[in-house]
Order: C-alpha cells, then structure tokens, then sequence
C-alpha cells in the first residue's frame, strides 16, 4: 500500500467518522495490519472534551515487541521538534499528527519501511495541560495499538480501500457533473439573453423603417 494511499484513507477516515458536536476531532481507532516493507500510519487521535478550552500537549509512543514485557520510548513530540529516541527507529519515523500548535490532539505518526520486527504493542501517551480560567489540569491519555506486520496486504483491506475509493470517485464525478451542468446553464441563459436582445433591437429597427411618413403631417 502506497504512503499516499495511507494518508488518503486515513484522512477519508478522520473526516467522515464526526461524531455529534465534535467538527474539528473525531476519535478513531488506528488500523492494525502493516505490510513489510511499506509504510504504516500508526493513528493515535485525543480529543478535547470542550474546543474553546486553550490547551498544550505532549505526546510520547512506546513499543513493547511480541514476547516481551518491557517498553521502551521510541518517539516524542513536543511542539514543534518530533524526537526520535530509540535507535531502531532512526530515520523510520515521521510525525503525521497535528501541525503548528502546541494544542495536539491528533497524535499519528508514520513508520517508514516496516519489518517483522516491529509486531508487538504501540502505546501512544498525551500529557495534556488545559490551561482553566483559575488553574491548570494535567490529563494523561494511553491508546494502544496491537500491530500485525503481514508479507501482503490483507485482501479484506484492500477491497474496503477500494470501495472506499469508488465512493469517493463517484462523488468528485458528480460535483463535476454539477459544475458542468451549472456552466452550461449560464451559457445557454448568456446566450438567448443576448438573441433576445437582437431580436428586440431587430424589431424596434423595423418599427422605425414601416413606420407612415405622413404621419404628422396634416394638410391644411
């Protein structure tokens, strides 16, 4: 699956799955199953529950491999330097959550050229600090996210991307139907205005020419 692809889809996701009075955030979960070799969006999403509260957060993800008991840190993101901690992910990670604020709440990060050793559990941590009108409240937030690294992508997957797919073509088609359809009504419209004029101008020039020449005159 192409990084492109990824992106799109996770984007389809975050924007299509709001819930009620949430228009900014929608909380939802990551997927699971990566491909060796390719990339992998790792989402980890934490919503505010009240948007007008001004807020900081920083986000750490852990990784504990399969068979092991142990974490260890492997990423930071504290605006605006995202921080690569652990050796065996040098130059693999690439932070894809919020941009240019110090308010995150989307947390996602990529893993570039994915192996079978990177199966095992993702912890994603937000330490938050909502700054209230008479005090600040620290919050701690932990998602985790059970990662399978298969040889190929999963054929259920790749039919769901690709529905998804058709569905969004299908709407770019339309809008574009729209579009042209609206084009093509102010064109026609433009130009029986402009034919309605000539006629009228057509009609007012005969007026003149049949009009009597005697009229007027009257004899004595």
């Amino acid at each position: 699956m192409s990084l492109g692809m990824i992106s799109f889809l996770a984007l389809c996701v975050f924007f299509i799955q709001v819930p009620q009075g949430q228009t900014g955030c929608a909380e939802v979960d990551s997927m699971t199953e990566a491909v060796a070799g390719e990339s992998f969006l790792l989402g980890c999403i934490s919503c505010k529950r009240r948007e007008e509260v001004p807020g900081s957060a920083i986000v750490d993800w852990h990784f504990k491999p399969a068979g092991t008991e142990e974490f260890i840190h492997i990423f930071q993101y504290e605006y605006p330097y995202p921080n690569i901690r652990h050796e065996n992910y040098e130059g693999r990670l690439e932070w894809q959550g919020t941009m240019g604020t110090k308010d995150v709440q989307i947390g996602a990060i990529f893993i570039h050229n994915v192996t079978y050793n990177d199966t095992g559990t993702y912890l994603c941590t937000f330490h938050r600090t909502l700054y209230l009108l008479l005090d600040e409240e620290h919050v701690i937030i932990n998602k985790e996210v059970e990662l399978t690294v298969v040889e190929e992508a999963n054929p259920e997957l790749t039919a769901v991307i690709s529905e998804i797919m058709m569905y969004v073509v299908i709407v770019v088609l339309q809008l574009w139907m729209i579009g042209v359809l609206i084009y093509c009504y102010r064109k026609i419209y433009a130009e029986n205005e402009a034919r309605e004029a000539r006629k009228a101008a057509r009609s007012q020039n005969k007026f003149i020419d049949s009009k009597d020449p005697c009229d007027g005159v009257y004899l004595e």
